[in-house]
């Protein structure tokens, strides 16, 4: 069973820099290590046990899943889903209509030389960033994730996850279908939008599809295609506020 997000993903040229700019922003950012497929990160934890990725590359890598999207732009590019099942989660994926491998192994080596392990099912093509990716720990999970939850900003964990689609049968098909049960109707009138949500665990999904020629999501889908668009976070401070996105490299994130 799906059980709320591990994580969401944001793709960024240089990971230095965008690893103080988020510091500059209130966050506690921990450097993750490389993975041997040509990426390195840095972590921002969460306390409701999710986390931030920042991802960029050391070396050119153009069959990484995450290449070809930052070509077109730094943002937020990908969300992971936590499962108690990943073989069952999988096939029950696939088994919708989602175009997603088996589990595949995965590793990343710390800045103190431990090797993390786990199990990755990507989804993939037009797939990917609609549908998740889901994870399955081989070394613990708490060496994966840095157990750092402090932050200036007040940062508690990730609210919601707003991904633009072109149309909403096929994700009603595959949430509902996994989820087993239907997902709300929604309206969004600051992007012209209407849509799904569907709660997982602690976090919310909500897929949205353009309704105006004047709504953002047109241009985003135009530039990116489907695929996530923004995220909320969650703040002790329970003070509303959208993060510069010159800092969070073209990431729309917004305390609310």
């Amino acid at each position: 069973m799906l059980q709320g997000i591990d994580h969401i993903v944001i793709v960024v040229n240089n990971l230095e820099q965008a690893a103080k700019d988020y510091e500059q922003l209130g966050f506690t950012v921990v450097p993750g290590g490389k993975h041997p497929v040509g990426s390195h990160n840095a972590l921002i934890s969460l306390a409701d046990g999710s986390y931030i990725e920042i991802i960029a590359f050391y070396r050119a890598a153009p069959d990484h899943r995450w290449w070809e999207p930052l070509q077109k732009g730094e943002r937020l590019v990908d969300f992971c889903m936590q499962t108690d099942d990943l073989q069952a989660d999988t096939r029950k994926l696939r088994e919708v209509g989602v175009a997603i491998n088996d589990p595949v192994p995965w590793s990343r080596t710390r800045p103190d030389g431990y090797e993390l392990k786990w199990l990755l099912s990507l989804a993939q093509g037009s797939h990917r960033g609609v549908a998740p990716f889901l994870i399955q720990d081989v070394t613990p999970r708490e060496e994966r994730v840095p157990q750092t939850f402090s932050h200036q900003n007040g940062a508690t964990g990730i609210g919601t996850v707003t991904v633009a689609v072109g149309e909403l049968a096929e994700v009603q098909r595959w949430y509902t279908g996994v989820l087993g049960r239907e997902g709300t109707p929604i309206v969004r009138e600051s992007l012209q939008a209407n849509g799904l949500c569907y709660r997982i665990g602690p976090h919310t999904l909500d897929f949205l599809m353009p309704t105006e020629v004047h709504s953002p999501l047109i241009n985003w889908l135009r530039m990116f295609g489907p695929s996530p668009y923004a995220a909320t976070l969650c703040s002790s401070f329970r003070k509303p506020i959208k993060l510069d996105p010159k800092l969070t490299h073209g990431a729309n994130l917004l305390f609310a």
